[in-house]
C-alpha cells in the first residue's frame, strides 16, 4: 500500500489537529457551526440533561423518550457526532463472549436496522454484509466455537468455515495459514451521521440543543449532607435539573470535573486508512483477523483498515476546540495494521490509500465502559469510556441507561460496565488508570481466557501479603520488558481452553441500623434497635455493595452510619476437617460444636491477637474465618501456619474456592447470582424471611413471582465425560436450546464436570421442577453437545456432614483481605 511515512512521535502532545474526510456519504458538520450559538433557545428546566451528542448521548435520549420521560434536553457542544462518534468505523459483531453483550449487541442491531427507520421513515445507513471472524490456530478457532454455541442460544446464525468454503465466500482473501473462520451473515456496518440523525428525530428534535457547551454543573447538599445535581450551566443560560447524564466521551473527565465526579478513563489516537477501488471486493463481508489485531471493513467498492496497536499514543491534552478534527496518522505506529492487512488480503499490497483517519477515543482500565450513578454525586450518571465501540454497544446501552436513570437501577445484569466497580482509591489513580487503559487497549483482539488476568498496575493497593510486580508496557515506549517474571509464566499456563495445569469489611450502625438492615436484606437479621451490624463483603463487590446501601439509607431516610473498615482488616479462612485442631492450638475458645455452633462469630485471642472468628465456609467444609487487625495478620498467619504443619496445612486460593464451592453448590456472585436474578430464580428462598410480616427491598416482586411460578430456574448439571466448560456453553432440552451456563468447574470429589445455568421453558410457561426431571438435556461446548444430568440441587453432601466435621480429609489455609479478594463472600 502506498502511503508517507511520518517520524514516530513517542511524546503524548499532540503534533497538530487537522480535518480530513473520512469515508461517509455526509457528516452532520455544518461550516462556522460553533459561531452561530445554541440551535434552540435553552428550557429553564429540565428532567433530564444529557451531554454529548454522540452514539450514546442520542441513543440515552431516544431510551428516555420511548420511555415517556420527554423533558429532557440534549446538549452539545458542537454538532452532533462532531467528538468521536463521527469518524467511526460503524462495525456491528453480534457475538461477544458474553451473554448480556451479545444482548445489548442485539438491541443495537434492531434499532438501527429495522426500529428507526418504521418510526421515522428514514434509513440510518445500516449494510448487513454479514462478519468473518479469522482464525490461525486452533486456540482462536476453539474460541470462536464457544461463540458459535452461545449465539444458538440468541437465534443468531452462525457457522464455522474451512479454509476453503472461506475462499469460495471471500475469493481475495489468503487462507494458506488459516486454521479455519466463523461467519457470521446478519453482521453489518452503521452509519455514524444516518443514524444519530435519526435518532435525533424519533426523540423529538426540539430536545436537542447544538453549539451549547456545558460550562458547569452545580450541586448542592441536602439536608442529609449528600451531594446532589441541582443545575447545569452554560454560557447561553442554566438548566435547572436533578440529573445530568456525561455521555461526553473522550470530555467526559472534565465534565465530571465540574460536579467533583472522578471519571477514570483515558484519550488515545485510534486509526484506520480508507483504500483505493479494489476489484471484486464488493459485497464482501468485514472481517476481523484478532491474531494479527487488524479489521477490514467493506466501504463500497474499498476497504476501511485499523486496528489495535501495541504502542497507541495517549492523548493527554485534551482540547475543547477538537470537534470534525483529526490528527495526522503516525505510520510507525499504524504500519503493524497495514503488515496484518496485506498479509489477509494480498491485493491491498498493490492498492493504494485515499484517506486516512485517526481520531480520539476514551478507553478504560477493563475495556469496559463507564455507566450508571456516580459515587461522588447523586443524580450524576456516566455513560461513556466505550473503548471505540459506542455505536455498537450504544443502543443497547442506551436503553440500559435510560432504565437507570428512570427507575435507579438497569434491567440487564450491568454489573461489569458499573462505574461501582472500581474501587475509589483507583477511579483518581492517573498511573493505574494509564498502565490499565494501555493494557486494555493492547490486548483488545487477544484471546478471552476463562482465568485471564492483568498485568498492569498490580501494586496500587497493598496487603499484608502482597508481593510487589511492575508493569513494563509490553516492552513498548523504549520500556525494557521484564525478565524472569514468575507471575507471567504462571498466567501462561493458565490461558487454555482446555483443563488449566492445575486444578472489606462495613459497620453498620446507629438508631435506625434494625430498620434498615430489616430493609436490606432479604434474610431475618433479627437485632436489637441501635445494635452494630459488621458486614463482610468480597472484595471484588466492595465498592458496589457499599455504595448500594448507601443510597439506600440515603433514600429510605435511615438514620444509620456506614464505616468502611476493608483497610484495617484482613481475612484467613481456615478450611477442611482438620481445621478444629489445627485452631485448637491458636484460638483461647473451645471450638466443639456445642461451645461454637456453625455460623456463629465470638472476639477471641489468636496467639496473643484480638480476631474475630466465624465459624463459616464457602467451600463445604469444617472451618472458620479469622477477621484480624491489619497489623496482627503476619503473626496471626504464621501461628496458624506452624499449627497446622503436622497436618499437612497448605495455602490455597481463589481457584480452590471456586471448584470446592461449586461441588457443594454454594451460589457465586457475580456468575450464579447477578442484579437480574430473584433469590426465588437462583434456589436460595430460604434466605428470604417470607413467612414473616417485615417488608424488605424487593419483596413485593418475590411475592409476586411466587405467586405467577418461575418463568426460569438455575439448574445444576453434571457430565460423564471428562470435558472442560467454562460458562456461556448452550444448554438444550430435547435438542431445544433453552439456556446457557454461568459457572462451571470441576469437582473432584464426585469426580465429574459441573455446571450451573439458568433455563426457561420454550413456550414461555412456568419452569416447574418436573420440566427439570422429564428433559433430556445436552451441554453444547464448542460445537460438540454432550449429555448431561440435570440436578435441582448439588449431588454433593446434601447433609451437610462436611460443614458439621463429620467426615474426614485434608485441610487447607486461604489468605486473603476482603478489599482484594476474588467472590469468596458476597
Amino acid at each position: 500500500m502506498s502511503r508517507t511515512c511520518a517520524a514516530r512521535c513517542y511524546s503524548s502532545e499532540t503534533p497538530g489537529t487537522t480535518e480530513k474526510d473520512v469515508p461517509y456519504q455526509n457528516t452532520l458538520k455544518q461550516p462556522d457551526s460553533t459561531a452561530a450559538g445554541p440551535t434552540k433557545p435553552l428550557p429553564r428546566s429540565a428532567d433530564v440533561v444529557v451531554v454529548g451528542g454522540g452514539s450514546l448521548g442520542c441513543q440515552t435520549v431516544y431510551h428516555l423518550a420511548k420511555m415517556g420521560l420527554t423533558n429532557v434536553v440534549l446538549l452539545e457542544r458542537d454538532r452532533l457526532t462532531a467528538g468521536t462518534t463521527w469518524h467511526t468505523a460503524g462495525l456491528l459483531w453480534q457475538l461477544r463472549p458474553s451473554d448480556v453483550e451479545v444482548e445489548l449487541l442485539a438491541h443495537t442491531r434492531n434499532v438501527v436496522s429495522k426500529d428507526l427507520e418504521e418510526e421515522t421513515g428514514m434509513h440510518t445507513g445500516w449494510i448487513e454484509n454479514g462478519g468473518l471472524f479469522i482464525a490461525s490456530n486452533k486456540q482462536r478457532l476453539d474460541e470462536y466455537k464457544r461463540l458459535m454455541s452461545l449465539g444458538k442460544v440468541y437465534g443468531i446464525e452462525s457457522r464455522v468455515l474451512s479454509p476453503g468454503e472461506t475462499k469460495d465466500l471471500y475469493p481475495l482473501m489468503n487462507v494458506e495459514d488459516l486454521y479455519g473462520t466463523l461467519y457470521v451473515p446478519q453482521d453489518g456496518t452503521m452509519d455514524p451521521a444516518g443514524t444519530c440523525s435519526t435518532l435525533a428525530r424519533a426523540a423529538s428534535a426540539r430536545g436537542v440543543v447544538e453549539n451549547c457547551p456545558v460550562t458547569g454543573i452545580q450541586v448542592r447538599e441536602d439536608a442529609q449532607g449528600v451531594r446532589r445535581v441541582r443545575a447545569v450551566e452554560t454560557d447561553h443560560g442554566t438548566i435547572q435539573t436533578p440529573c445530568v447524564v456525561n455521555c461526553a466521551g473522550v470530555w467526559a473527565t472534565k465534565l465530571g470535573d465540574m460536579a467533583g465526579v472522578k471519571v477514570p478513563l483515558v484519550a488515545m489516537h485510534h486509526a484506520y486508512v480508507v483504500t483505493e477501488r479494489i476489484e471484486g471486493i464488493q459485497n464482501m463481508p468485514n472481517v476481523r483477523d484478532h491474531d494479527a489485531s487488524v479489521y477490514l471493513r467493506l466501504q463500497g467498492d474499498a476497504l476501511s483498515v485499523g486496528g489495535y496497536e501495541q504502542n497507541p499514543v495517549f492523548w493527554d491534552k485534551v482540547s475543547d476546540k477538537f470537534a470534525f478534527s483529526l490528527f495526522d496518522l503516525d505510520w510507525d505506529v499504524f504500519s503493524q495494521n497495514i503488515e496484518g492487512a496485506i498479509n489477509r488480503v494480498p491485493a491491498l499490497e498493490q492498492t493504494g490509500i485515499k484517506s486516512t483517519v485517526c481520531g480520539p477515543e476514551s478507553f478504560t482500565a477493563d475495556h469496559k465502559p463507564l455507566m450508571g450513578e456516580a459515587p461522588e454525586v447523586r443524580g450524576f450518571f456516566l455513560g461513556c469510556g466505550f473503548n471505540s465501540a459506542g455505536m455498537m454497544l450504544g443502543g443497547g446501552c442506551g436503553r440500559e441507561l435510560a432504565h437507570w436513570v428512570i427507575h435507579g437501577r438497569p434491567e440487564k445484569d450491568m454489573y461489569g460496565y458499573d462505574i461501582r466497580r472500581f474501587h475509589n482509591s483507583l477511579t483518581g489513580n492517573s498511573k493505574w488508570i494509564r498502565e490499565r487503559s494501555h493494557e486494555s487497549y493492547a490486548k483488545n483482539y487477544s484471546m478471552v481466557f476463562p482465568f485471564d488476568e492483568p498485568l498492569a498496575s498490580r501494586n496500587m493497593r497493598k496487603d499484608p501479603f502482597h508481593q510487589v510486580m511492575g508493569y513494563d508496557y509490553y516492552g513498548v515506549y523504549d520500556v525494557p520488558r521484564n525478565t524472569g517474571d514468575r507471575y507471567k509464566e504462571l498466567l501462561g499456563h493458565e490461558y487454555t481452553f482446555d483443563f488449566p495445569p492445575h486444578h472489606h469489611l462495613f459497620y453498620l450502625s446507629g438508631p435506625d441500623a434494625k430498620q434498615a438492615a430489616d430493609w436490606l436484606f432479604t434474610a431475618d437479621v433479627n437485632k436489637k434497635p441501635g445494635d452494630v451490624y459488621y458486614l463482610a463483603i468480597g472484595g471484588g463487590v466492595a465498592e458496589h455493595n457499599w455504595n448500594h446501601i448507601r443510597t439506600v439509607l440515603q433514600d429510605q431516610g435511615f438514620r444509620c452510619r456506614l464505616e468502611d473498615l476493608s483497610e484495617d482488616m484482613g481475612m484467613l479462612s481456615i478450611q477442611g476437617p482438620k481445621s478444629r485442631q489445627v485452631l485448637q492450638e491458636v484460638l483461647d475458645t473451645d471450638l466443639s460444636n456445642e461451645a461454637f455452633p456453625f455460623s456463629t462469630h465470638k472476639v477471641v485471642e489468636a496467639a496473643g491477637h484480638q480476631v474475630r472468628a466465624m465459624r463459616l465456609s464457602f467451600v463445604g467444609e469444617l472451618g472458620w474465618e479469622l477477621h484480624i487487625p491489619r497489623a496482627s495478620c503476619l503473626p496471626v498467619y504464621h501461628a496458624v501456619m506452624a499449627a497446622g504443619a503436622k497436618h499437612g496445612i497448605i495455602n490455597s486460593g481463589y481457584r480452590a474456592i471456586d471448584s470446592l464451592s461449586i461441588e457443594k453448590g454454594y451460589r457465586h456472585w457475580h456468575a450464579d447470582l447477578r442484579p437480574d436474578d430473584t433469590p426465588l430464580e437462583a434456589g436460595l428462598a430460604f434466605t428470604c424471611k417470607m413467612k414473616s410480616t417485615i417488608p424488605f427491598l424487593g419483596r413485593d416482586r418475590l411475592e409476586q413471582q411466587k405467586k405467577e411460578g418461575l418463568r426460569r430456574r438455575i439448574v445444576c448439571f453434571t457430565i460423564d465425560d471428562k470435558v472442560p466448560l467454562f460458562g456461556l456453553e448452550a444448554v438444550f432440552r430435547d435438542g431445544v436450546p433453552v439456556g446457557h451456563i454461568r459457572r462451571s468447574d470441576y469437582g473432584f470429589f464426585i469426580d465429574k464436570t459441573i455446571a450451573y445455568g439458568y433455563i426457561r421453558n420454550p413456550d414461555g410457561g412456568v419452569v416447574k421442577p418436573d420440566f427439570v426431571r422429564s428433559g433430556d438435556f445436552t451441554l453444547e461446548r464448542m460445537g460438540v453437545a454432550y449429555q448431561a444430568k440435570a440436578h435441582l440441587k448439588s449431588p454433593f453432601d446434601p447433609d451437610n456432614k462436611r460443614v458439621k466435621g463429620k467426615e474426614e480429609g485434608g485441610g487447607a489455609v486461604e489468605s486473603t483481605t476482603p478489599t482484594l479478594g476474588g467472590g469468596a463472600k458476597g
